[in-house]
């Protein structure tokens, strides 16, 4: 079956230390058993993953999280116009699941041997180790589940014939339920912070209760949501930054506001460039709809993009406004995957779907406030936008855009066909997830195609 899982045997970076897992090639083709000696070796398989989680959102993340949802066009064919058209197919890239069980198989021996690595010793690190392999196979399956639905639950190392090759699938209620597990032990073990750069693009506590709360949201646990954002928000390392400072979040990095970001830098980049703002041809530009959904006076749009432009052909967000670069060199910048805004709104959606409706409007009006927006109170969000949800969902879709979110959050919330149906016909629930690629069927005889596409 997954020859990712099986035969790259934990491809581990090299180096021992943290905060220099971006700047090491990693080592293939060993026994997990064999390697992991000592506390150096298990530091590396832990790197190890970190770096396939970097391979995995490089191509990716933007088609996963953005172009299939209303806020971004693109004029290219490829992924963009499949995505954006709702004609996905078997063989598209971003149809590909294999980068992510990559992530999941290093995360498998990390788990199964740094415990022999550190032998009878009880040190924090071996904890702290063991908390962030099972965290970043956490958010590989998180990931999986919202994009594919059911898929298999492989956790332990592929170490023998004697192993079972064609696995089937898993519910998705299975993969959730591991995902819970892992991410509640992350936060048992994790370090509530690291030294230097390394306190953004490591698992930290704060990270693992912030995908928590992201995945109590997506099942509709809401008192739990609530639960594990304030516990990230309660840290005082975390905090929104000022409307000044919001670029960079992005173009710098770790920010007071970042929770949890994928690091890259010149040698190990990504595509942001591509996607968003390698001149007048990037992958998406901000759609005419997203455009007149911003609000008169929000001090986020000219930071956005440029407004001098009718139709702008390239997102500054990530790079700093007035950004001109032509090149179409990959983009060296993090990846934020969450921060306290989105844990703020996240936990406001919570409050208002328990009717606790102070609690949100004064969550909701944190952002709003600071992007020089009014605060909203109940008449003036029915008035504006029909209600307190549906007004949060829209601070989310401006707040948070393309960062990854707005199709999760279409989808989750039950609206992702009423948006996308005027836009692409849109119209079955099945057609919400994607199809699996055509290579991982001839692989393995056991899946079976998702539903919409068979």
């Amino acid at each position: 079956m997954y020859k990712y899982i099986f035969w790259s045997i934990l491809f581990l970076s090299a180096t021992s230390c943290s905060n220099s897992l971006l700047d090491k090639e990693p080592i293939s083709n060993f026994s997990g058993e064999g390697y992991y000696k000592k506390p150096s070796d298990a530091q590396a398989g832990v790197n190890g993953i970190y770096n396939g989680l970097q391979t995995l959102f490089r191509q990716n993340y933007a088609h996963w999280g953005e172009g299939r949802a209303d806020n971004v066009v693109t004029r290219h064919a490829g992924d963009p116009g499949a995505l954006q058209q709702n004609t996905l197919t078997p063989i598209i890239n971003s149809a590909r699941w294999d980068n992510f069980y990559t992530v999941i198989s290093r995360a498998n021996y990390a788990i199964k041997y740094i415990p022999q690595a550190f032998g009878t010793e009880d040190s924090e690190l071996k904890k702290q180790l063991l908390g962030q392999a099972h965290a970043l196979r956490a958010l590989a399956y998180f990931y999986l589940v919202r994009i594919w639905g059911e898929v298999p639950l492989v956790i332990e190392p592929y170490e023998g014939l004697g192993q079972e090759l064609f696995v089937q699938k898993n519910t998705e209620a299975e993969v959730l339920a591991k995902v819970e597990e892992d991410l509640m032990l992350a936060t048992e073990n994790c370090a509530t912070n690291y030294s230097g750069a390394g306190n953004r693009v490591l698992i930290t506590k704060g990270a693992a209760y912030a995908f928590l709360t992201q995945l109590y949201m997506w099942q509709k646990k809401y008192a739990q949501a609530i639960e594990m954002s304030e516990k990230v928000l309660a840290d005082p390392q975390y905090t929104l930054v000022s409307i000044e400072d919001w670029n960079n979040i992005f173009v710098k990095g770790s920010s007071a506001e970042s929770i949890f970001e994928v690091g890259y830098n010149e040698v190990q980049t990504n595509n942001l460039r591509i996607w968003y703002a390698m001149g007048s041809d990037s992958d998406y530009v901000p759609s005419t709809s997203f455009i007149a959904s911003i609000e008169p006076g929000d001090l986020r749009k000219p930071r956005i993009y440029d407004v001098s432009q009718v139709q702008p052909r390239k997102i500054w967000k990530f790079f700093g406004q007035g950004f001109n670069d032509e090149s179409p060199e990959p983009s060296a910048g993090n990846m934020v995957l969450t921060r306290v805004a989105d844990v703020v709104l996240l936990k406001a959606e919570a409050h208002a779907n328990l009717n606790q409706t102070v609690e949100a409007f004064a969550l909701l009006n944190r952002i709003r406030i600071r992007a020089g927006l009014p605060a909203l109170d109940q008449n003036k969000a029915n008035t504006q936008f029909g209600s307190l949800l549906t007004g949060i969902l829209h601070e989310r879709s401006v707040e948070l855009c393309f960062e990854g979110h707005r199709w999760f959050d279409l989808v989750r919330t039950g609206t992702a066909i009423s948006t996308m149906k005027p836009i692409n016909g849109l119209s079955d629930n099945r057609n919400l997830l994607w199809p699996i690629h055509e290579g991982e069927l001839l692989k393995n005889p056991n899946l079976k195609q998702n539903e919409f596409y068979r």
